[in-house]
């Protein structure tokens, strides 16, 4: 979806609620300042990244325990306020985000949005699995104002800004790509943020652990990849390695295994090359092997997923 979903509400929350649920997942929003409410929301889908623009009077957000019961996905927000201080609550953090910096929202966990005065900002959703295959452990970044006015941090906000400019010229394999360089740009910002490596972890286990997730990454494409060459290149034994990943959701192979699959679901969802291509480039030595993974960790075949993707294609040709 490119353009067009744009559309300016002035009889009160209960659509705006309803279009801002819709553009992300379901919130409750509260106003502010009185019963009025004015309120506009653009949209545009750059592949797996969707980007919206919201121009609206004073709001809260908020994220409840009864809006995860049905909770199929779960991705990041990336809310960047233009003019308006925000303020931001989640998991015993709290954070005051102001006009060059972005704030990062989790959807699998409660949490409250506001700010006090009208607002046009920025929002870009990007699923979590994308980031996780990127940049490993992901929990330190989550309710951090992040500073955005230098680097590659205010890159990531220009590059929204150009890619949703450009949008509606671009087909559907430009948009994808757009969003995948965002999600590049994204994650490079993470972590060359100074607090990116804050923890309640010990310093030299987080940075063991940083250390780990960044050669996997980096040899993702080698099929020789293993845990026990992950732990032979940061000189730490195959046990403390595994221990280190205690706490991530994986082990050392389970993450290997985990980045590869994300990242081939990304080519196969762009329709770039075919699935045995893909499945090589991504470190799978074996297509059966692939198959056999990517069914069970995403419900599908991955000829089911490029069906999917080729079916998608034509029904925008024929709109």
């Amino acid at each position: 979806m490119a353009a067009g979903a744009g559309r300016s509400v002035d009889d009160g929350l209960a659509d705006w609620q309803q279009r801002v649920s819709a553009a992300y997942f379901p919130l409750v929003t509260e106003g502010r300042r009185g019963k009025n409410f004015r309120g506009r929301l653009d949209m545009w889908q750059l592949g797996l990244v969707s980007a919206t623009r919201i121009d609206c009077d004073a709001v809260l957000y908020r994220r409840t325990a009864h809006h995860l019961r049905e909770e199929r996905e779960s991705a990041f927000l990336i809310s960047i306020p233009g003019s308006a201080e925000v303020t931001f609550h989640q998991s015993a953090r709290q954070a005051q985000c102001r006009p060059g910096g972005f704030v990062i929202e989790r959807s699998d966990a409660p949490y409250e949005y506001w700010h006090e005065t009208p607002d046009v900002q920025w929002v870009a959703k990007i699923p979590r699995d994308s980031v996780r295959a990127r940049i490993g452990s992901f929990e330190k970044f989550l309710g951090l104002s992040m500073d955005a006015r230098s680097g590659i941090a205010s890159y990531f906000l220009s590059s929204l800004s150009s890619a949703v400019t450009h949008a509606d010229a671009m087909d559907e394999t430009a948009r994808a790509l757009a969003g995948e360089h965002l999600i590049e740009v994204l994650c490079l910002a993470l972590l060359a943020g100074e607090r990116a490596l804050d923890s309640s972890e010990s310093a030299v286990r987080r940075a063991h652990l940083h250390r780990a997730e960044t050669f996997i990454r980096k040899n993702l494409k080698n099929p020789g990849l293993s845990a026990g060459m992950v732990a032979e290149a940061c000189g730490i034994s195959l046990r403390y390695l595994q221990q280190l990943f205690e706490g991530t959701g994986f082990t050392a192979s389970g993450y290997i295994r985990e980045c590869r699959l994300v990242r081939s679901d990304e080519d196969l969802r762009r329709g770039a090359d075919t699935i045995t291509t893909i499945a090589y480039r991504w470190g799978f030595s074996d297509q059966a092997q692939f198959s056999r993974h990517y069914r069970a960790r995403f419900g599908l075949t991955p000829s089911e997923a490029r069906h999917g993707v080729a079916a998608s294609s034509i029904s925008q040709l024929m709109k």
